[in-house]
């Protein structure tokens, strides 16, 4: 065997969810762990049986880290990611890519520059859900896709995230937190956005962390916390999304794709598993569907990029998809100003579907 070694910079809440993927796909092994609190690096180690910890530092200069999954708050996503390319490793962001076209367009550049990969979450996408979805769609078993519907609204995570402020800071809100989500399963449909145009609201100035020791503490809300969008993408096709952090009522994982000859409900595009169901023109029932790929967890956008650059392949949640995303989620915050439709400059190809014996809990390498 000969997995590829990951390292890990940051040690906040959604660390656990990957660490706890990563350890069990062998075909990698997590050989460190930093973050600027050293002493929450050692807690993770200690977790999760990792055996170096401290700063960023123990994860930048250890030689056997081939690839660092960069899971730190979105405005250092970047400032990161740079430092782990000239430490000359490949860089896995969470998303979003960036806070900023320019420093995404810069990001890329420079991993091209060094021969080096830029990855970037979501990668709920390859899960067995949405991977069925997408094979049932390609298909032609719901005819030629036409409209889709997107929807996630509800009371916002401070109800539950211990420390939820940076979720309502520039790079977070509904929008760029779960709309990567939601829009790459779009994309995976559809193909590239080419316009978009959106209207936004943000309910209250100031909000306050609802659990924890932060408990009653209040924050500023810097962004829009309910945006209602279309867009339009290159192939011709539509779709509208509602991403909110404003209803008192929670209704998520809505993504349903009509096509001539059926509507397909797909599962929530923030997990990998879930319901797909299908209602076919002149029925009057749905129809659930069976999954068709292995079980996956967070992390298997990690798992598949290291397969790839082994094989010496193209990785499916590449940047240049991210920074797609990243575009057209900077053009509805942009509409929303401007009172108009926006062009999506940017464009991304389509990966294709995994394999149907994809398994990541098979060794490979």
């Amino acid at each position: 065997m000969n997995p590829v070694g990951i390292g890990v910079i940051g040690a906040g809440v959604i660390s656990d969810a990957y660490l706890k993927s990563m350890r069990s796909f062998p075909d990698l092994i997590v050989h460190a762990i930093g973050d600027l609190s050293p002493d929450a690096a050692k807690d993770k180690a200690d977790t999760f049986g990792i055996e170096r910890h401290g700063g960023p530092e123990a994860v930048l200069n250890h030689p056997d880290v081939e690839i660092v999954v960069n899971l730190t708050v979105p405005a250092a996503h970047v400032e990161v990611a740079l430092a782990v390319l000239a430490a000359g490793k490949h860089v896995w962001s969470e998303k979003p890519l960036s806070l900023t076209r320019e420093d995404g367009r810069k990001l890329l550049a420079t991993a091209q520059r060094a021969g080096l990969r830029v990855g970037c979450a979501p990668d709920t996408v390859l899960g067995p859900g949405l991977q069925t979805a997408h094979r049932i769609i390609e298909k032609g078993d719901i005819g030629r896709p036409l409209t889709a519907l997107t929807q996630l609204q509800g009371p916002g995570p401070e109800s539950w995230h211990p420390n939820p402020a940076f979720l309502y800071q520039k790079g977070a809100g509904p929008l760029f937190d779960m709309g990567p989500y939601y829009l790459t399963a779009l994309i995976q449909t559809f193909g590239p956005v080419a316009e978009v145009a959106a209207l936004g609201s943000k309910a209250w100035n100031r909000r306050s962390v609802g659990s924890g020791p932060l408990a009653g503490t209040e924050f500023d809300v810097e962004v829009m916390t309910h945006i209602s969008a279309i867009a339009r993408f290159e192939s011709g096709q539509s779709a509208q999304s509602i991403f909110s952090f404003d209803s008192p009522l929670s209704r998520s994982g809505v993504v349903e794709i009509t096509g001539t000859d059926a509507t397909l409900a797909l599962p929530d595009p923030n997990r990998f598993d879930g319901e797909i169901k299908i209602r076919r023109r002149r029925s009057q029932s749905w129809e659930t569907l069976a999954t068709t790929t292995a079980r996956s967890e967070r992390g298997t956008g990690v798992l598949e990029m290291a397969r790839a650059i082994r094989e010496g392949r193209p990785h499916r949640a590449s940047g240049a998809l991210a920074l797609h995303v990243l575009d057209v989620m900077t053009c509805m915050n942009e509409s929303i100003t401007e009172g108009a439709f926006m062009d999506v400059e940017s464009t991304s190809e389509v990966p294709a579907p995994l394999p149907d014996d994809w398994d990541p809990y098979v060794a490979t390498l």
